[in-house]
């Protein structure tokens, strides 16, 4: 049996061990949305590098480098500076506020009920949309290693994260994140000492790696992807702010005792994630260009990489230490894509259950075991629905895939949280009237956008012309809840005077 089947199937007996061993330690709604608040900062750092270092970031983002060069740095430092963003406005107050989900924060800060169900509504859009890139992802690299159609890939994939989540929960997933984020630092770190070693140094890494590619030394100067400067800017805004507004990574900080908890978490975490990003950017990308590039055993028989873009990295694995490297890649890549879809769908799940359809019984409270049941349902829900998108967009990148979920988590979680948090006039008409804006606006303008309306739904020219719409969208979002906050101020301020 090769290496790489054999790490699939090591991988799926750790992960299914670990759920069951989750399961055993407590299934109340308290231990499978947040794994009962018990997690360490140190462990939690783990968890949210490997809820952040995902498919997206291996696989994606390698193949943005092999195809635009530096210009794929703007995937790398925008997140870094959001994560910095976080630490500063919305770790603290987030931990304070809430308890299970992102709705718990609104609803306490701004006390309707409506907002929650906003808030459940916004999570599961951004989750799903995640939740393609992931699937993507996993589609590719299943197909290449058993030879199975994408679809059938993709399906058992998110069979098996419905079961590592309906019966796991947060505290499974919390486990799974973290020996996937120890297993991705090793490999990433070997992965670059291998391409040092393979290529004598920086200097004949990015000699080669200029030779071979069309791009030739442009692959190391701005303007390789050609976007137009309001495209760029708005990729940056969105991965920026987005990271501020991404259900999956928010409700990390409820497995932690504290704010104070919390913080170092995240400190910890973006210091793991900025490592990973260093040597992805500046090794691993142009190893991935000087040793797959050109190379026949790579080379798909219609021209193009073997497997499309997103599996360079798994063929750079493959040219610099054989069939076992790759395999074991292969698991490690397996084991990521796992664990942020674990994530993410408990993300969308822990929203449905006790967000959405809490708001839709109009105050009646749901038992515990009827929020379970719930809860339950909803993740096979999210999953099978997941498999559907990732068959529909199985043919674009998915650090693309990947941009639109921080397009749309910018447009509408981040700015009712900051708005929530720090405007003392902000009102509950204010904030859902921004967030609705932003929600639909982002949606609309991403489906009139080149990679949906063209290339999805197959239309001559796109109705808006980027793919990127945070940098209308969300000061879109803002203002409208800022304007219909000051409009409906008076009646919030007369509730004390008649007291």
């Amino acid at each position: 049996m090769s290496a790489s089947v054999l790490s699939f199937f090591a991988t799926i007996a750790v992960t299914l061990g670990v759920t069951v061993w989750a399961a055993r330690r407590g299934q109340s709604k308290s231990a499978l949305f947040t794994a009962g608040g018990n997690i360490s900062p140190v462990q939690n750092s783990l968890a949210i590098s490997g809820d952040f270092l995902s498919a997206t970031t291996l696989l994606g983002i390698t193949a943005l480098f092999f195809a635009i060069g530096a210009d794929s740095a703007i995937y790398y430092y925008s997140p870094l500076v959001g994560f910095c963003l976080m630490l500063l406005l919305i770790a603290g107050p987030l931990r304070r506020l809430g308890r299970f989900t992102l709705g718990d924060v609104m609803v306490s800060k701004l006390g309707d009920p409506r907002l929650r169900l906003f808030s459940g509504g916004s999570s599961v859009v951004i989750s799903l949309i995640y939740l393609i890139a992931q699937m993507v992802g996993a589609g590719s690299l299943i197909s290449i290693l058993f030879g199975l159609s994408f679809n059938m890939a993709v399906l058992m994939v998110g069979t098996l994260v419905a079961i590592y989540v309906a019966f796991g929960g947060m505290l499974a997933a919390t486990w799974v994140q973290i020996i996937k984020a120890v297993l991705l630092v090793l490999m990433v770190l070997l992965l670059s000492v291998l391409v040092l070693v393979a290529s004598g140094g920086f200097e004949g890494l990015y000699t080669r790696a200029a030779e071979v590619h069309a791009m030739g030394s442009g692959l190391f100067r701005a303007g390789g992807s050609e976007q137009s400067l309001f495209s760029n800017l708005s990729l940056a805004m969105g991965l920026t702010l987005g990271m501020m507004g991404l259900p999956h990574l928010l409700i990390r900080f409820f497995t932690v005792k504290d704010a104070a908890a919390a913080r170092k978490s995240l400190v910890l975490a973006a210091s793991i994630i900025g490592g990973v990003f260093i040597l992805l950017f500046a090794i691993v990308g142009p190893g991935a260009v000087a040793y797959v590039t050109g190379n026949p055993a790579y080379q798909a028989p219609g021209g193009g990489i073997l497997g499309g873009g997103n599996m360079a990295v798994l063929h750079l694995a493959d040219a610099l230490g054989g069939h076992t490297l790759f395999g074991i890649m292969a698991g490690v890549i397996f084991a990521t894509i796992l664990a942020v879809v674990a994530g993410l769908t408990i993300a969308a799940a822990s929203a449905t259950s006790h967000d959405i359809v809490s708001a839709l019984r109009h105050g009646r409270s749901l038992t515990e075991k009827q929020e379970l049941v719930i809860f339950r349902i909803a993740t096979f829900g999210a999953a099978m629905l997941s498999v559907g998108l990732a068959i529909a967009f199985q043919h674009e990148n998915v650090a693309f895939l990947a941009a639109l979920a921080f397009a749309i988590a910018a447009s509408t979680n981040f700015p009712v949280l900051i708005l929530a948090l720090y405007w003392p006039r902000t009102t509950s008409a204010g904030a859902l009237a921004g967030g609705i804006a932003g929600l639909v606006s982002s949606v609309v303008l991403i489906i009139l956008g080149p990679a949906v309306w063209v290339k999805v739904l197959g239309n001559a020219d796109a109705i808006f012309p980027s793919d990127y719409p945070t940098l209308v969208t969300t000061p879109l979002a803002f203002i409208v809840a800022m304007v219909v906050s000051v409009m409906t101020q008076p009646h919030r301020d007369a509730v004390p005077a008649t007291a």
